[in-house]
């Protein structure tokens, strides 16, 4: 018998056990490719439309100042396929290739995060304490293609041009513009 702590019965060993077990054998088909967007936010944004699902939001964003993001599936789901038109079109990007975001956690990041899941697309993150030493150092080992990063440390890539041979596109999250900078914002 169990004892009741907390309000939780615990779990005998012989409990746990079966139910381990019964875990294994259930045989689910696995896929033989999945891509999260399309397979799960695509069929919940789905479900959404339809209305055997309420409008829940999938992504809840709030900075310091109290501003809010909200987007439900429906909504991420038709952001990330604009964000991915913008990888692949604008940038020139393909499956496979890399792309290194050194972003503060703004709601882009999570955004090319779902684009890049979407489109094969391989995202590298990266903080936004990285210096242009070490913002060089990862263009380089990577051999990225394209890099995302706020107007802010934009000056720190710029330093670091002449020396990335990889690199064919750069991006900016904000409100203004930079010379040879795509951005992103505007893009969407």
């Amino acid at each position: 018998p169990c004892r009741p702590f907390h309000g939780y019965n615990r779990l005998l060993t012989s409990q746990i056990i079966s139910y381990y077990e019964s875990i294994h054998q259930y045989k689910k088909e696995l896929p033989e490719y999945f891509n999260f967007a399309s397979d799960v936010l695509d069929e919940w944004s789905q479900l959404e439309k339809d209305g055997r699902k309420a409008a829940n939001p999938a992504f809840w964003w709030v900075n310091e100042e109290g501003e809010e993001v909200k987007w439900s599936f429906e909504e991420l789901g038709f952001l990330s396929r604009k964000a991915a038109n913008v990888l692949s079109e604008a940038c020139g990007l393909q499956r496979g290739d890399r792309v290194i975001a050194v972003l503060p956690r703004v709601p882009e990041w999570w955004l090319l995060n779902v684009a890049c899941m979407r489109t094969g697309i391989v995202l590298i993150p990266g903080t936004s304490q990285l210096t242009a030493k070490d913002i060089f150092y990862r263009l380089q080992a990577s051999k990225a293609k394209c890099i995302v990063t706020s107007d802010t440390l934009a000056p720190a890539v710029e330093s670091v041009l002449p020396e990335c041979q990889f690199l064919k596109s750069k991006l900016i999250v904000g409100k203004g513009s930079r010379d040879g900078w795509l951005n992103l914002k505007e893009l969407l």
